[in-house]
């Protein structure tokens, strides 16, 4: 049925699979045959048998009869039967006590997994903070190769050295002329100034001459008209003579 089963589904095709129990019955039986101490499904368990053999030794013992041969054998047979339902109890103690240490082995080696995790998990984030420290290293190391580049294309620091005393010459020179110039406009200030002054006191200067003259001028034809009045009346001697 199996066998079928399986080669269907080598086919592509679903087939459910079919089980003689379920799970809850498979863990009920699997709990039966531990407390019964039954391995097979078939025959007496054997708690049961050393059940009947344990009857069957006390009825024969309660019996009056002179059986002790019977009691005997069945007192072998009962403890036979007891050593052999013993011989599980201790192979079953014998694995309980090797579960026990396998399990607190496993609790030991949980505990250092766990302690492992911990620490793996220390490391990762210690790494994670290298990390960052690498790229930001990494990253200044970058920036320092992009200066040192931008550096070598630059002249040398004798020739730019060089360059600026000439500067520092040339402007020296230039406030040199510029203060020459300020002195020679100073200069030229006042000498302007001055000829402002010359010509306004010329200017006055020939506008007085000119005010005299005009004066001088006025003066001389207010005489020359005075003496061609006198002449033409005769004037004060001329009527005398008449």
């Amino acid at each position: 049925m199996l066998a079928r089963g399986r080669k269907v589904a080598g086919k592509g095709e679903t087939v459910a699979a079919h089980y003689a129990f379920g799970p809850l019955e498979d863990d009920f039986i699997i709990k039966h045959r531990l407390l019964t101490r039954t391995t097979t499904t078939r025959g007496e368990p054997p708690l049961k048998k050393l059940q009947k053999k344990f009857t069957a030794f006390a009825s024969e013992v309660e019996k009056e009869a002179d059986n002790y041969g019977d009691c005997e054998k069945l007192a072998k047979a009962f403890l036979q039967e007891l050593n052999t339902f013993e011989i599980p109890l201790l192979k079953s103690k014998a694995v309980i006590d090797a579960n026990l240490r396998e399990k607190e082995n496993f609790n030991g080696l949980k505990d250092e997994i766990n302690g492992q995790i911990l620490q793996a998990q220390a490391d990762i984030e210690d790494l994670k903070r290298q990390l960052e420290e690498s790229k930001i290293e990494r990253q200044h190391k970058e920036e320092c190769e992009a200066i040192r580049k931008l550096v070598a294309m630059q002249p040398p620091r004798s020739e730019t050295q060089k360059d600026i005393t000439d500067l520092e010459k040339e402007i020296a020179m230039l406030e040199a002329e510029n203060t020459a110039s300020s002195r020679m406009l100073e200069l030229r200030k006042k000498q302007f100034a001055l000829l402002l002054h010359v010509v306004d006191e010329l200017q006055n200067t020939i506008e007085e001459e000119q005010r005299s003259l005009v004066e001088e001028m006025r003066n001389a034809v207010d005489d020359h008209n005075k003496s061609g009045l006198e002449d033409a009346t005769g004037g004060p001697g001329a009527m005398a003579v008449d």
